[in-house]
């Protein structure tokens, strides 16, 4: 009888929680940004100052689903964070591990896709953040170069999509071509979450049995350099760290499934 209590009152919280998140976005969609644009008139400062803004709801929100007894968390290594320019690299097994991040993360910008600048709930803050949309073309590349110059700490999930509860790691070779291109160590951050939720094609009110427990571990960075030393080409370094990358972020994978 508690656990049934347990999981439809986590059920309910998870829905007042994603319901006040998409309220939130379209407020400070509404009120806060166009406000920004009216009293900063450098697009640099005011992304800066938005990204301010995220960090500091994204925090509330997790503050929140924390509070209502949704789930729990732990963070090693969050000094590693505490730095600029960094490409942060991590797996992603739910859907909320980029608010995790972003709450965590000083002045980040992450890659997303170009729906989000047309969802009522979204707009708002991804435009006025300066996120590096992902429809961008030729011109992808060269948003993270000038994002990482700038000193933003760019995150990027390299499955490009939650995993899937079956089936091997699948990584895309976007992330390492930017790592290769520019020149930039990683910062990998591995998750875990058990029980497993949120996942890939899970609507929000399939809790879990048991309370969900996130884990984010900041890792040592990779270095880029022997991958670029021993590649013929920029493209052949960016397969090499991607199977590398994949065997990395897998490891944490099968020791969860175990």
């Amino acid at each position: 009888m508690a656990e049934s209590f347990s999981r439809l009152w986590r059920m309910l919280a998870t829905g007042l929680c994603f319901f006040t998140f998409g309220l939130g976005g379209v407020l400070l969609g509404v009120l806060v940004f166009p406000a920004m644009r009216l009293l900063m008139r450098q697009p640099a400062r005011r992304a800066v100052a938005a990204r301010r803004v995220i960090q500091a709801a994204f925090r509330g929100f997790v503050g929140m689903m924390r509070g209502l007894g949704v789930l729990s968390y732990e963070v090693h290594g969050r000094e590693r964070l505490q730095r600029q320019g960094l490409l942060i690299l991590a797996n992603h097994p739910s859907l909320i591990d980029v608010v995790f991040l972003m709450a965590l993360v000083d002045n980040a910008d992450c890659i997303v896709k170009a729906a989000l600048a047309r969802h009522p709930a979204t707009w708002g803050p991804v435009t006025a953040a300066g996120f590096v949309f992902n429809d961008s073309g030729a011109g992808l590349l060269e948003g993270c170069q000038a994002s990482l110059d700038a000193g933003s700490n760019l995150i990027i999930f390299p499955e490009g999509t939650r995993t899937p509860r079956t089936g091997g790691l699948l990584l895309q070779r976007g992330a390492a071509n930017v790592a290769v291109r520019c020149g930039r160590d990683i910062t990998p951050v591995r998750i875990t979450v058990q029980p497993a939720t949120l996942g890939k094609g899970e609507p929000w009110y399939q809790v879990p049995t048991r309370k969900p427990h996130f884990v984010f571990r900041v890792e040592s960075d990779i270095a880029v350099a022997p991958f670029q030393h021993q590649a013929a080409s920029e493209a052949l370094a960016a397969r090499h760290l991607t199977d590398h990358l994949t065997d990395y972020f897998s490891m944490e994978t099968r020791h969860v499934s175990a």
